[in-house]
């Protein structure tokens, strides 16, 4: 199994947490989306997207860590991250769609490097944009851990796909500088995923790639 990532993709992240908590061995294959290795030829020939992660299983080869974690949940169902009951996946699917479809999209690499690069915006309106689209899915975020969360996940006493998700991009929001005070039950979350091995296994530090 090889594993194409970035240290510092969110998305990559989520993925890498699936892994470490799967106990799942992989190769490491760094792509370095600064240096826009993901647009290069033979790499979008294999992954039309032209994005990070890429997962290799055998003849497999598969983008979008989405697809790829509910592909691993599948094929390697332990621990379970995507409940099989009805509601409990709904829940778990409802907050991390908050994040990977809400959140994440519009803070992307390549949206903030169009707004920089082609509409020609200030660093200062570059970041007020991006702190305006976190805060506006924390909001959400929050108010759902806080109406259906429970124990010291998301949702109960064992990680799922909220908490892969929730991790990354609370990690990628502090990097980026926004204030994180107004979401205590998310950053209470975030702080126990961070006493786990697999959690610390799969962060951005701890990466081959990893630049400072």
């Amino acid at each position: 199994m090889q594993l194409y990532s970035f240290f510092n993709s969110s998305t990559s992240y989520r993925v890498r947490i699936v892994l470490a908590l799967k106990g799942l061995d992989h190769d490491y294959q760094g792509i370095n989306i600064r240096k826009l290795e993901h647009r290069a030829t033979e790499y979008m020939a294999r992954n039309p997207s032209g994005s990070v992660p890429m997962l290799r299983d055998g003849d497999m080869e598969l983008g979008q860590s989405m697809a790829i974690i509910d592909y691993l949940d599948a094929t390697y169902p332990e621990p379970r991250l995507i409940p099989r009951d009805t509601l409990q996946r709904a829940r778990v699917l409802e907050l991390s769609g908050v994040v990977a479809c809400d959140i994440h999209p519009v803070n992307n690499l390549r949206i903030l490097r169009y707004l920089t690069e082609v509409l020609g915006v200030t660093a200062e309106q570059k970041d007020a944009w991006y702190r305006h689209w976190v805060q506006d899915g924390m909001r959400a975020v929050e108010a759902l851990l806080e109406r259906h969360g429970h124990g010291p996940y998301c949702f109960g006493d064992a990680p799922t796909l909220a908490d892969v998700c929730l991790v990354p991009q609370i990690a990628n929001a502090q990097r980026m500088g926004c204030d994180m005070s107004a979401y205590p039950r998310a950053m209470a979350v975030y702080a126990h995923c961070n006493t786990i091995a697999a959690f610390q296994r799969a962060a951005p530090s701890e990466q081959p790639d990893y630049t400072a």
